[in-house]
């Protein structure tokens, strides 16, 4: 899609304007809230694309920013299929289903602890915020299963000690990774596919898009969404108490040749925290014809080297993936710190992450602040919130500007 920002389009109001600074999934979630309550909107984007962790590279690797899923019970699965954003998405084929794997006591397995299975099936609500999950999970399914649990659940929680965290955050992630259908599902042609249709529909609303247009200074005018990561909003707003924990964790892609042999779709590890996915079983135009793209996350403490996380992911490929050294054609790591949602710890919920309203017309938006939701649902949630908050700003604004101008 052509950069709209040098494009102009004539105001439908006089001002106030919203002013959303980031251009990811939160902050074009929020801005296509704002315009379509009637609200003249500006976004702001630091990069020369728009999309942030929703990004899809270019080329003939269409990779994500590590693994990514929609989940189709989230309340942004909705919102996006009303306004046909969606778009078509990759169905795992039942042949590829079958090849999903569990690495449990050194070996691939075909199927996980039976007991973990009946863990995962309690409703979230049962599981107690002031407990970590590891001590809750144990006193109902022993501590085998507590350990695989805590561990599977690690593909929606991106963090080295899972079990450690509130049972009921844990619980919630893992009764929605393991739910029957399966809710994860996949935009063809990556997430930046969605953030396509996203940015076309902001821009049909009237949207003003800026990339290449970092801001270093919390502007004047409100109300203003700051729909960044948690560090940047923090130094953006010279706030130092905008903090929550997240996780921290390495990421790989691999490009394999294919080979006679079958390679797994998944790889959950049960031993320790990590995932391995070949996302082109369900859409293979993700890499050129003839090869495999695998994307996985192995997460690590906050100063363990990105050498164990490394060794850690090719221990699970050595397990699952024949001769897959001499199939390599394309190889990347990166770390991620801090940049893959909240966690909770025992006695913390949602609520008592960062506040949406900051005050002065400043509000928040991403996946570390005061909404609910698992994986992208915080930052939709958020967005919706800061959204709806700064129209009526806008609103009452506009009545002290015509109350203003009525007067003799």
């Amino acid at each position: 899609m052509p950069d709209p920002a040098p494009r102009t389009r004539p105001h439908r109001h006089p001002h106030p304007r919203v002013t959303v600074i980031g251009g990811g999934f939160a902050g074009l979630t929020a801005a296509i809230t704002a315009a379509e309550s009637g609200a003249l909107v500006t976004l702001h984007e630091a990069h020369g694309t728009l999309g942030g962790r929703a990004r899809t590279a270019e080329g003939p690797y269409r990779t994500n920013e590590g693994p990514h899923a929609l989940y189709s019970r989230g309340p942004h699965w909705a919102w996006l299929t009303q306004r046909d954003l969606l778009g078509p998405l990759a169905a795992v084929p039942a042949r590829e289903g079958a090849r999903f794997r569990f690495h449990r006591h050194g070996k691939l397995r075909r199927t996980p602890p039976l007991a973990m299975l009946r863990l995962a099936r309690r409703a979230p609500e049962q599981a107690p915020v002031d407990m970590d999950f590891t001590t809750w999970a144990t006193g109902i399914a022993g501590p085998e299963a507590a350990r695989a649990a805590a561990h599977y659940a690690a593909v929606a929680l991106f963090h080295h000690d899972p079990g450690s965290l509130s049972a009921r955050f844990v619980q919630e992630r893992l009764h929605r990774a393991t739910a029957l259908p399966p809710e994860a599902h996949y935009p063809r042609g990556g997430w930046g596919e969605v953030i396509d249709r996203m940015a076309a529909r902001a821009w049909d609303l009237g949207v003003r898009i800026e990339t290449s247009a970092r801001v270093d200074a919390l502007p004047e005018n409100r109300p203003v969404i700051v729909a960044t990561s948690l560090d940047a909003a923090r130094r953006l707003l010279r706030d130092a108490s905008l903090t929550w924990p997240s996780g921290r964790t390495v990421l790989l892609d691999l490009a394999l040749r294919a080979d006679r042999r079958s390679d797994p779709f998944v790889v959950s590890d049960l031993d320790a925290p990590g995932w391995l996915e070949r996302f082109t079983a369900q859409d293979p135009s993700l890499a050129p014809a003839g090869q495999h793209l695998l994307q996985g996350q192995f997460p690590i403490a906050p100063r363990t080297p990105k050498a164990d996380g490394v060794a850690h992911a090719e221990r699970i490929l050595d397990a699952g993936f024949h001769d897959w050294r001499a199939r390599t054609v394309r190889r990347r790591e990166a770390i991620a710190n801090g940049r893959t949602g909240a966690v909770d710890h025992p006695g913390t919920t949602w609520r008592d992450r960062p506040a949406i309203d900051r005050g002065d017309g400043v509000l928040l938006a991403g996946d570390q602040v005061a909404a609910p939701g698992v994986l992208a649902e915080v930052a939709f949630n958020s967005a919706i919130t800061a959204a709806t908050l700064a129209v009526r700003a806008v609103g009452a604004l506009r009545a002290v500007k015509g109350a203003g101008a009525a007067r003799p």
